[in-house]
């Protein structure tokens, strides 16, 4: 609990979480894991591992924050000043140190029981938009594993196999002539011109494209005086759909439209892809035993403390969906999909996987909000990652006591994807972005 908050007070973004990754990997060390540190190219990025023999389970361990929501642990919104200016919106310091204590269990079980088995604890950098794990799976360090267990806050207690949506990040940039918006329009040429007619382009293609889609788009660079034509103007799109081929169809339009733009606004354009996401490859075979271990600890119960705070800051959800009360339940198992994207997706396509959600936040708390930072700098945030590291390491032992469910496994993931299946990332071979949070 002191390395997760810990990290929650640092909230260091993607590719920046220096203290964050260095708090992990120590932790690791003592305990007698052999770290790698620096891997794949990513300076937080490393893998610790303890056995030597028998099959490899990894477990995944997250630790970035976001930008713009830096919030105290009150029930209300109360802004804190940190250096980052970021929050655990999505409560990655819960997310690693979970992970982390999880792989301790394991190892002390393979000692205690005499077991041969090799547990080994990937942390993983840059989720939000980063794309850590692609570069990591890129770079062939699941190839020798069996199994890859991974957990994620929520504000409720799930273990389902869940699918999620493939997705694809370009930043535009646009070229122009400054000049005097008053005195000499006509010797300029508009950079944000270039952007909006993009914009105003794609939008227009909404109605064109399959309904499981997302597009969307900040206008990170617009100019920075009226009186004066922006010479460069820069706009950051994400693509997302199921299928990570019609991804890519979608993308490659939104190209054409940047091309377009440029073109009647006599500006130039280039693109620089950021990051690009597989969907989420459930497993059922294994998804099944972390769901009994699920259900075989329960739900969470809340101290009068915690009722309050809960309470409290229900109050402030806009249509939050759960209530307060269902963190003691058990989601039933079910198939579902989520129309958010991660980097686990790709790990999904190498490795076959399971992984659960746990009430760390109150129930009806939206992701990437200040609620959940909030709640994540609490004793609730607490109890929830303590249900992640228990049903994980349950669900590693599981799997280690029973050799026929590798074997399953891997049959279903084989099935899933396919005889010709071959892994190319759809970030293709960019260098990581380790300043994409500049």
């Amino acid at each position: 609990s002191n390395i997760a908050m810990e990290i929650w007070s640092n909230a260091e973004l993607g590719y920046q979480e220096t203290q964050s990754s260095q708090l992990l990997a120590d932790a690791l060390k003592r305990e007698g894991f052999i770290v790698k540190e620096s891997v794949a190219g990513i300076p937080t990025a490393f893998t610790a591992e303890y056995g030597s023999k028998g099959p490899v389970i990894a477990i995944l361990g997250e630790f970035d924050a976001l930008p713009g929501l830096a919030q105290t642990n009150s029930p209300f919104k109360e802004i804190v000043d940190n250096e980052t200016g970021a929050g655990h919106a999505c409560g990655h310091h819960l997310f690693g140190a979970a992970s982390a204590w999880a792989a301790v269990s394991v190892k002390e079980w393979l000692e205690d029981n005499n077991i041969q088995g090799r547990v080994r604890f990937y942390g993983t950098p840059a989720e939000e938009g980063g794309s850590g794990k692609v570069y990591m799976a890129r770079e062939g360090l699941f190839e020798d594993v069996d199994v890859v267990l991974h957990w994620h806050p929520d504000g409720v207690n799930s273990a389902n196999p869940k699918s999620s949506n493939s997705n694809k990040s370009a930043k535009f940039t646009f070229k122009g002539i400054s000049a005097h918006a008053a005195g000499s329009p006509e010797l300029g040429r508009s950079a944000l011109d270039g952007v909006e007619a993009m914009n105003m382009m794609v939008n227009m293609m909404r109605e064109h494209i399959p309904q499981e889609s997302r597009i969307h788009y900040v206008i990170t660079k617009g100019g920075l005086a009226p009186n004066v034509v922006p010479d460069v103007a820069e706009v950051y799109y994400y693509v997302r759909h199921p299928r990570r081929q019609k991804v890519q169809e979608i993308f490659d339009w939104v190209v054409k439209a940047s091309e377009g733009a440029a073109m009647g606004t006599d500006t130039s354009v280039t693109h620089e892809v950021m990051h690009g996401n597989y969907s989420k490859l459930p497993n059922d075979v294994l998804q099944k035993i972390m769901h009994k271990n699920l259900v075989k600890r329960g739900g969470i119960q809340y101290s009068k403390k915690e009722q309050e705070f809960a309470d409290e800051i229900y109050k402030t959800m806009i249509s939050p969906g759960s209530k307060v009360g269902d963190q003691e339940k058990v989601y039933p198992y079910r198939t579902s999909h989520t129309y958010g994207s991660t980097d686990v997706g790709d790990v999904s396509w190498v490795v076959p996987q399971a992984g659960l959600r746990t009430a760390t936040w109150v129930p009806g708390t939206a992701g990437h909000s200040w609620q959940g930072v909030a709640a994540g700098g609490t004793t609730i945030g607490m109890k929830g990652t303590k249900l992640a590291a228990q049903v994980m390491a349950d669900t590693a032992q599981d799997i280690f006591k029973d050799p026929s469910v590798l074997a399953d496994a891997k049959t279903e993931y084989h099935n899933r994807v396919g005889e010709d299946f071959q892994y190319v990332p759809l970030l293709g071979d960019r260098e990581p972005p380790l300043d994409y949070r500049n």
